[in-house]
């Protein structure tokens, strides 16, 4: 289903309105990834360090959660900023998140930026797209519960299957074509290794290895308390829970795949929740609020995607069809996608008892 309208979109306006917004500031990305990530880091370990169960415990694990969620999520920046600018700012985000949360950058780098790609988005060939809108309804539930397997689904990755396939090298492929990209399509095949994977992805492989082998050996000596990793679980499992609850919120996910969208139907196939700035930003951390936005224009970083999306509802001549990129809350993302999942599964049910299909049964 393409969004309605889509070729009346003013994209010529709004490029002129948002010129000025495309170059990043360091300064703010350094302050905040350091800050959400001390934060995120003092928590945890308050966390691990308190009394089982206890108020404490569970304020420390909200707020490791949060914070080390909007540390974590500036790998989608990453993905973004130009080759080799930002040098500094990946290799320390990789050591402080990275590397000891499993996701290092390489998992993210050009993948993404193929969900960005005209001919790619909303195709077979997007691994962040699943048309879910088109139903049926459960499969966004499956999503969402796949949240519970995921943290022992990275430990296997980089803890037994990285050492593996250096000992056996045809599983090499395999590990980087199936299990070395952060999608939500698990039908995706990354393609082979190029230059706009970066040329480290190997060194970052090894390190997250390394990071899941150095703490494995010390839970297993008893230097740390299991604890540790009980409330590493618990708050990557809470960042895995959001980060989907986000992903379904992200995008109609209306398209099935069959042909590329348009600058514009891809706007309205994204999905803007402003809400409010402090809440929303909890769950939709780094601009990500402004998703649709984010698709419109990629290159304007997360710190200008709220001057961007004011300046587009005041100075486009009509910003009716920018405002029907919106929803009011993640409750209101959600329901529409759910109740047009469940549309969808109807529909496929009615047109399976109108067109039964015909008995392979010989007499």
């Amino acid at each position: 289903m393409r969004p309605e309208n889509a070729a009346d979109f003013p994209l010529r306006e709004a490029r002129t309105i948002i010129r000025n917004l495309v170059r990043p500031k360091p300064w703010i990305y350094w302050t905040d990834f350091l800050i959400s990530a001390a934060i995120g880091w003092s928590a945890f370990i308050l966390a691990a360090l308190s009394v089982p169960f206890s108020a404490i415990q569970v304020l420390s694990v909200i707020v490791a959660t949060f914070a080390l969620y909007r540390a974590v999520i500036f790998i989608h920046e990453l993905s973004h900023l130009k080759r080799d600018t930002f040098r500094m700012f990946r290799l320390v985000w990789n050591l402080v998140c990275g590397f000891p949360m499993l996701v290092p950058s390489f998992t993210y780098a050009g993948v993404h930026i193929d969900h960005h790609r005209r001919k790619i988005y909303g195709t077979h060939g997007d691994g962040e797209y699943v048309p879910f809108a088109n139903g049926p309804a459960w499969k966004l539930i499956s999503y969402v519960f796949l949240s519970f397997l995921l943290p022992l689904l990275f430990i296997g990755r980089f803890l037994v299957l990285t050492p593996l396939s250096y000992i056996f090298p045809p599983l090499r492929g395999w590990l980087w074509e199936r299990a070395s990209s952060l999608t939500i399509d698990l039908d995706y095949r990354r393609p082979p290794p190029a230059k706009r994977d970066g040329t480290t992805w190997r060194i970052q492989e090894f390190m997250a290895f390394l990071s899941a082998a150095t703490f494995t050996t010390l839970f297993v000596t008893g230097v740390l308390p299991l604890s540790f990793l009980a409330v590493w679980y618990v708050v990557v499992l809470l960042i895995f829970v959001f980060n989907s609850l986000r992903t379904l919120c992200a995008h109609a996910y209306r398209n099935p795949g069959d042909t590329p969208m348009t600058a514009a139907e891809e706007f309205l196939d994204s999905v803007n929740v402003p809400g409010n700035r402090f809440i929303t930003s909890l769950w939709a951390p780094v601009g990500l609020r402004f998703h649709a936005t984010h698709h419109l224009f990629p290159a304007i970083p997360y710190h200008a995607l709220g001057e961007a999306h004011r300046k587009l509802i005041a100075e486009l001549p009509d910003n009716s069809l920018y405002l029907a990129a919106s929803r009011r809350s993640m409750a209101d993302a959600l329901t529409r996608i759910w109740q047009e999942a469940k549309m969808a599964e109807k529909q496929t049910r009615s047109n399976a008892a109108s067109n039964p299909q015909p008995s392979s049964r010989t007499v």
